[in-house]
């Protein structure tokens, strides 16, 4: 049986992990919130901001799911 004080830094390790999501969903709002205000200052180049927005967004994203699984690993293993 695995001792209570041990499940309890597991809890709080993973939580403290959880924190990478907070990061990542106020990473996404700065890309596409840069992406809104580069297109309203020149419409002409959509295609190629549209680019760096979605690359932007994935590395962001990457962050938040890397966290996730941080905070999973330390629940299950």
């Amino acid at each position: 049986m695995i001792d209570v004080r041990i499940q309890v830094a597991k809890y709080i390790g993973a939580s403290i992990a959880t924190v990478a999501l907070i990061g990542s969903g106020a990473g996404v709002g700065v890309v596409f919130g840069s992406f809104l205000m580069a297109l309203a200052r020149n419409p002409f180049i959509r295609e190629e901001l549209f680019k760096y927005a979605i690359l932007g967004f994935a590395l962001t994203e990457a962050v938040g799911l890397l966290g996730l699984m941080m905070a999973f690993l330390i629940l299950f293993i």
